[in-house]
């Protein structure tokens, strides 16, 4: 199927797609130029938010906490945002996580780790760990049910993700009832069929993909450490249920569904499920696809049966 003509005059537009810039343009300043040219956030409204401090691997982090109601001890979802490991914020990701909320009914908390390159492997991952262990121990003062957790997470904050929940495994932290990764990040190579296929043209291009994991990686070993490259960790089993989402016309779309293949190998319970015509981050993008909104509900109702 080809790609969702909703979406021809994004791709048509050369100034969207996600591209390595020249090397006299830092992160930093890459991050201020995407920032200038952000819109205003015009998410669906939410019974309440507030941002707290949460612990980090370093010192506090930011999270922005969503309750679509005023009832007590919800589930809780920690949401990790996308942004090749280096752009994004709670803010960009704002929208995406009000809807998550209002369609699952649940809690949610929504990370604003440390950025690479400034922090890499394992910094940003350890800040997640961190911040969920922290809002699994406060989640009764926070309006929470900490028996009723999940994590999810975006692009390079599903990489994070699925390496929490390996983390929570193997460290005997808290207990995730599921975990569901949007067109995850996976795989350091860059080298899957659909990699190679949807090089450029696709907003979220290869080569910018490659200079992320650049940016993310503290070494050339650490592209087969599992906590960095998850296909690569040696056992999966004992991990909570999963969902996958990845879409069609994705350069991700392989690893994730990869990944996916080899959880539901080790005996996990997994939901995957492909969206054709899609492109990359097509799920914080309802005003141009309704596909999005269709995909929210459906990640929304496999938490709900996980979680409820």
């Amino acid at each position: 199927m080809a790609v969702d003509p909703h979406f021809r005059p994004l791709l048509d537009d050369p100034t969207t797609e996600f591209r390595v810039p020249p090397a006299q343009v830092t992160p930093a300043m890459l991050r201020e130029a995407a920032l200038a040219r952000r819109p205003a956030s015009t998410g669906p409204a939410v019974h309440a938010t507030r941002d707290i401090a949460v612990r980090g691997a370093a010192g506090p982090i930011t999270a922005r906490l969503y309750y679509p109601s005023a009832a007590a001890d919800l589930p809780l979802i920690v949401f990790i945002h996308g942004g090749c490991f280096i752009l994004c914020d709670l803010d960009t990701h704002d929208e995406l996580c009000r809807s998550l909320a209002n369609a699952s009914g649940f809690g949610v908390a929504s990370i604003e780790y440390r950025l690479a390159p400034e922090t890499r492997f394992p910094g940003p991952l350890e800040d997640c760990y961190a911040a969920l262990v922290d809002l699994e121990s406060r989640a009764a003062e926070l309006g929470f049910d900490r028996s009723r957790l999940a994590v999810c997470g975006d692009s390079a904050g599903g990489n994070l993700a699925a390496a929490v929940a390996l983390l929570a495994r193997d460290r005997h932290g808290p207990r995730l009832r599921h975990q569901a990764l949007l067109y995850p990040v996976i795989e350091a190579a860059c080298d899957s069929p659909s990699m190679r296929e949807f090089a450029s043209g696709y907003l979220l291009s290869r080569e910018f993909m490659r200079w992320g994991w650049d940016c993310y990686l503290s070494s050339k070993e650490d592209e087969l450490h599992p906590l960095a490259v998850p296909l690569h960790a040696g056992s999966l089993a004992g991990l909570p249920p999963m969902t996958v989402i990845t879409a069609e016309c994705d350069p991700l779309r392989d690893e994730g569904e990869a990944y996916a293949e080899r959880v539901a190998a080790a005996g996990v319970p997994v939901i995957g499920r492909r969206y054709l015509g899609m492109i990359h981050g097509f799920m914080s993008l309802p005003r141009i696809t309704p596909v999005a909104e269709r995909a929210i509900a459906d990640v929304a109702q496999d938490l709900r049966a996980a979680l409820c």
